[in-house]
């Protein structure tokens, strides 16, 4: 299976520590060398980086640890591939417009029988991946249902719980997705996270010898939530999400959290 990072803050931050361990699953503490990828949301922009290579031997991973971005939105994946050939088009993030707005999306499993079962509307595919089909037809029911933004969040929020439930029942459906105002995060099978804020303490990370002590470079008004397939460190505290459940982030701090009615 690939392997899901992300992060939520309230100012732009840099999740160089956080990658700096992640990055190690692909392909030294991890099997996922069949790519890897890191979306940056930046104010209005947007900021992509994709490498069909493995991560640990990625000059562009080296970039991004050498050269950090401050965001207050992140998403990146490592991919170990099932569905398409190890190539650009089929790394994750991917990524398309809506509501005059970036969307990203990154998901790790497998789904069966996608083809059949997620009729394709406004949105198409340009790879061969289950997961960016999955997207495309996710976003198409989304635009369907809402041509424009809604005005309360809780309808969307409900509509693309309803929906990875839906793209669950045909596999494997871990999922990050994010419109750079909320990222939303929901559990098929594995997926953690961890909040941040004051006061700041220290932290060990699990797949290098690396550790910081956030206090030491935050404010105490800083709010960071990390959220990953497995936690990355050793000495805190991970909240192990429930299958089924989708937890929307903005600003750093979880502002919903939608459970599973499934029996």
């Amino acid at each position: 299976m690939c392997e899901l990072l992300g992060m939520s803050a309230n100012v732009p931050t840099d999740i160089t520590f956080s990658m700096a361990g992640f990055l190690q699953r692909g392909g030294a503490t991890g099997p996922h060398r069949d790519g890897w990828g890191v979306a940056f949301y930046e104010d209005a922009g947007y900021r992509e980086f994709k490498d069909p290579h493995p991560s640990i031997a990625s000059p562009v991973a080296r970039l991004i640890l050498d050269y950090p971005i401050k965001s207050r939105i992140v998403i990146s994946h490592i991919r170990q591939a099932n569905v398409g050939q190890v190539n650009l088009g089929n790394t994750h993030p991917f990524s398309r417009e809506l509501w005059g707005r970036h969307w990203c999306y990154a998901h790790n499993g497998q789904l069966a029988g996608f083809r059949e079962a997620l009729p394709l509307s406004y949105f198409q595919p340009t790879g061969q991946t289950d997961s960016e089909w999955a997207f495309c037809w996710l976003l198409g029911e989304i635009r369907q249902a809402f041509p424009h933004p809604p005005e309360q969040p809780e309808v969307l929020q409900a509509l693309i719980h309803r929906l990875a439930e839906q793209l669950r029942t045909l596999g494997v459906f871990n999922l990050l997705l994010a419109d750079g105002e909320q990222l939303y995060a929901y559990c098929s099978t594995k997926l953690a996270h961890i909040t941040r804020c004051a006061p700041f303490g220290p932290a060990i990370l699990k797949d290098t010898e690396l550790e910081i002590d956030f206090a030491a470079c935050t404010t105490p008004q800083d709010v960071v939530s990390v959220l990953a397939t497995e936690p990355l460190t050793t000495n805190e505290e991970w909240h192990i999400m429930q299958p089924g459940e989708l937890v929307v982030f903005q600003d750093g701090r979880c502002r919903a959290r939608l459970l599973s009615t499934a029996g």
